[in-house]
C-alpha cells in the first residue's frame, strides 16, 4: 500500500528528523513507497550501483513499488561510500521497507564491479540492474521479466535502438558516442543487440552464474562484459524505452569511461590476457614516451641545448606529465587532490627512479649474456613497467579510508553492511 504524502511524516520518521540544512528535506521528495514485502521466494531482484545519488533514493523506490507491484521482489543498492550520505538514505528507507538492503562499499569503487557485487548479493531467479538517476524506466521491467520467462531467455536488454526505444533528450555528442560503442562492442559480443551500450537490462541467476568467474569487472559497461563472457550464443530480447533526463545529480560519464570500455573491448578479444589497469598504464606511459622524445627533439634541435641536459629536462617533463595522467585515467578512483597531489607527485618519481635503475640493471645484464639488444630492451620495460605500476598502486595512489560525514543518523563503519 502506497504512504501519501501527508503519511510521510508519520512513516518515515527517520528521514524527517534529518537536521534542517539537510540536502534531502521530505517535503521536497516522493515518499518511499512500501512495496510487496519479499518472501522466501522472490521474483525479482534490482541491483541498483550508487554514488552521490542521496536525492534520487526515495524517488526510485517509490517507483519501483509503483510498477512491481504484486511481485515478490528486493532493491540492492550498492553505494561506494557516497560523500552525501546515500547510505544513510537508503537505511532510512530500509526501516520502512524491508526488501530494501544496502552494500556498503569502503575503499572500493567503479560501476562494473558494484554491479557484480550486487547481483552475488541475492539468491533472487531473476537479476535486474539498473541506475538509480531515474534515467531508466521501471515502468517496463514488468514487460521484461515477461518476456524473460515466455521466451527461455538468457537476458533481456531495454533499449534506445529499437522500436518502442528512444535516446531522449541525450546530446548530440552523447548519442554518437553511444552509437560509437555499439559499432564497437558488437565485435566480442556472441549475440546480435541493438543496445549494447545499455545499462538497464535483466538476467537469469543461471547465466551470471556461468559468466561470472570470467568478468572483467571495470568500467561502466557491465552488459557487454557478460555477454563477451559467455561461451556460448546468448538468447536476448529487448524492450524499448526512452531514456529520461537526470531530475537530481551529476553524470558520471566522461572520456576516461570510453577508453575503460576501449581496453575492456580488447582485453576480451585477447582473451583477458592484460589487466585494464596495466593496460591503462601503458598507455599513459607511451604518452610519456612520446613526450619525452618530442622535448629532447625540441630542445636539441632548436634551442641548441646539450644533450645531457636536455635529457633531464625531457625526463622530468615526461614524469610530470605520466603522473597527471596516471591520476586521471589509471588510478581515477584513488584520485588525489588539493594539498595530496604535490607530495604524490614526488613519491611518484621515487618510485619511477627505481624503476628505471632496475630497467637499466636487468637490460645491461641481459645484453651481456648475448641476448638480443631489442629483446633485453624490451626485457628491461617490462620489468620497469611492472615494478612501477606495483609500487604506485601502493606507495603513490594507496587504497584510501575515508569516512563519511553525513547528515542522516546510523552512518556505517564495516566494509559491507546488508540491510534487510
Amino acid at each position: 500500500m502506497a504512504i501519501l504524502p501527508w503519511q510521510l511524516s508519520e512513516r518515515l520518521g527517520v528521514l524527517t528528523h534529518m537536521p534542517a540544512n539537510s540536502a534531502l528535506q521530505p517535503e521536497r521528495h516522493l515518499p518511499c513507497l512500501e512495496p510487496v514485502r519479499a518472501g522466501n521466494r522472490l521474483d525479482l531482484a534490482v541491483v541498483l550501483p550508487t554514488y552521490n545519488e542521496r536525492e534520487n533514493v526515495p524517488l526510485i523506490l517509490a517507483e519501483l513499488a509503483q510498477h512491481l507491484h504484486g511481485l515478490r521482489w528486493e532493491a540492492i543498492f550498492v553505494d561506494d561510500d557516497s560523500g552525501d550520505g546515500t547510505a544513510d538514505v537508503v537505511t532510512a528507507c530500509a526501516v520502512e521497507t524491508p526488501n530494501v538492503r544496502l552494500i556498503h562499499r569502503v575503499g572500493r569503487r567503479g560501476l562494473a564491479s558494484a554491479c557484480i557485487e550486487g547481483m552475488m548479493a541475492t539468491h533472487a531467479p531473476v537479476i535486474a540492474v539498473m541506475d538509480a538517476d531515474l534515467q531508466h524506466d521501471t515502468a517496463i521491467l514488468p514487460e521484461m521479466l515477461r518476456r524473460l520467462r515466455r521466451e527461455s531467455l538468457d537476458v533481456v536488454v531495454a533499449t534506445r535502438n529499437a522500436s518502442g526505444g528512444s535516446m531522449g533528450e541525450f546530446e548530440r555528442g552523447r548519442v554518437l558516442l553511444s552509437r560509437c560503442g555499439q559499432k564497437i562492442s558488437q565485435s566480442i559480443c556472441r549475440c546480435e543487440l541493438s543496445d549494447p551500450m545499455s545499462g538497464y537490462f535483466l538476467l537469469r541467476r543461471e547465466f551470471l552464474m556461468e559468466v561470472v568467474r570470467d568478468l572483467q569487472g571495470e568500467g561502466f559497461k557491465i552488459l557487454v562484459d557478460l555477454l563477451a563472457s559467455s561461451s556460448r550464443p546468448v538468447r536476448v530480447g529487448e524492450v524499448g524505452y526512452t531514456f529520461a533526463a537526470r531530475r537530481h545529480g551529476e553524470s558520471k560519464l566522461d572520456l576516461v569511461v570510453g577508453i575503460e570500455y576501449l581496453f575492456m573491448v580488447v582485453n576480451k578479444l585477447l582473451g583477458n590476457a592484460l589487466p585494464p589497469r596495466m593496460a591503462m598504464y601503458l598507455m599513459v606511459g607511451g604518452f610519456g614516451l612520446l613526450v619525452h622524445l618530442v622535448t629532447l627533439l625540441t630542445l636539441m634541435r632548436l634551442h641548441h641545448m646539450h644533450f645531457v641536459e636536455a635529457q633531464f629536462f625531457a625526463t622530468t617533463l615526461a614524469m610530470v606529465a605520466n603522473f597527471f595522467a596516471n591520476n586521471r585515467i589509471t588510478f581515477r578512483d584513488r584520485q588525489l587532490t588539493g594539498a595530496r597531489v604535490l607530495p604524490g607527485l614526488a613519491k611518484f618519481a621515487l618510485a619511477c627512479s627505481f624503476g628505471a635503475w632496475a630497467n637499466v640493471v636487468l637490460s645491461r645484464a641481459l645484453l651481456q649474456s648475448n641476448v638480443e639488444w631489442y629483446l633485453a630492451g624490451l626485457s628491461g620495460i617490462v620489468l620497469g613497467s611492472v615494478w612501477n605500476l606495483s609500487v604506485s598502486s601502493v606507495f603513490t595512489w594507496p587504497v584510501r579510508r575515508r569516512s563519511t560525514v553525513s547528515a542522516a543518523p546510523g552512518r556505517f563503519r564495516s566494509a559491507v553492511e546488508a540491510v534487510r
